[in-house]
């Protein structure tokens, strides 16, 4: 069994999902190397709780858990790489789709589905194929958003008449329904928001310090052995 975690990362122009495919077998060690470190911060500076959440944008920015050590830009990097390291260290499947929303506003001047549910459509058919390549059954955990109830509908339908579009399957891989839960209970969440996080800022944020550019390319470079498939839908 395969459990995949889903989370999102977005702009005004783009809309970024990735889903992170742990086997039941690794969940509880990489939830176990996550807590660590956060659990060694917070020991060797005392400002950042045991608790706090690994949120990419969090980290980068100094912001809620985080806020405490702004001054120390090494030590919160520091952190994501150590995560990013823990994720890549077991065997994981890494899935990152997104669309250009610019490009869905003009092609659908009239209006269309929001990003989230067209990016979910093209993930979890993704999500179904990577399953189906390890001969595995895939439970879906997503971080808590707006209209839960509607994705859960959406997907229920993708099993049993196929998604829309092009490449219309029925996704027979992935089991029972949407499970949402809030990314500060499930480290694994986290995980799939630091994927998120990095891959967006990657393809969308222009840098204007040299040094964050090549930080930025270092933090992906650890997770990009596990990325199994990463694309952007430009309607």
């Amino acid at each position: 069994m395969l459990l995949t975690y889903v989370d999102e990362s977005y702009t005004k122009d783009r809309y970024f999902i990735a889903a992170l495919m742990v086997p039941a077998t690794e969940a509880a060690s990489l939830t176990g190397a996550l807590d660590k470190i956060v659990a060694d911060t917070s020991a060797e500076y005392g400002r950042v709780d045991e608790r706090a959440e690994l949120h990419g944008h969090d980290l980068v920015s100094a912001k809620r858990d985080w806020k405490e050590l702004t001054a120390e830009v090494r030590v919160r990097i520091g952190v994501y790489h150590k995560a990013l390291q823990a994720i890549a260290d077991h065997d994981v499947h890494v899935v990152i789709r997104s669309v250009d929303i610019r490009g869905l506003d003009r092609r659908y001047p009239r209006g269309h589905d929001e990003p989230h549910s067209i990016v979910l459509a093209h993930l979890l058919e993704r999500v179904d194929e990577c399953a189906a390549r390890h001969n595995e059954l895939t439970l879906i955990i997503a971080d808590e958003i707006n209209q839960q109830d509607a994705y859960r509908r959406e997907l229920w339908g993708y099993q049993r008449n196929g998604t829309w579009g092009y490449r219309s399957s029925k996704l027979t891989r992935i089991i029972d329904t949407i499970h949402f839960a809030p990314s500060s209970a499930s480290r694994l969440v986290q995980a799939a928001d630091l994927i998120a996080f990095m891959a967006r800022r990657i393809a969308t944020h222009i840098e204007a310090d040299e040094r964050a550019r090549k930080a930025n390319a270092a933090l992906w470079a650890r997770i990009q052995p596990k990325v199994r498939h990463n694309w952007c839908w430009y309607p």
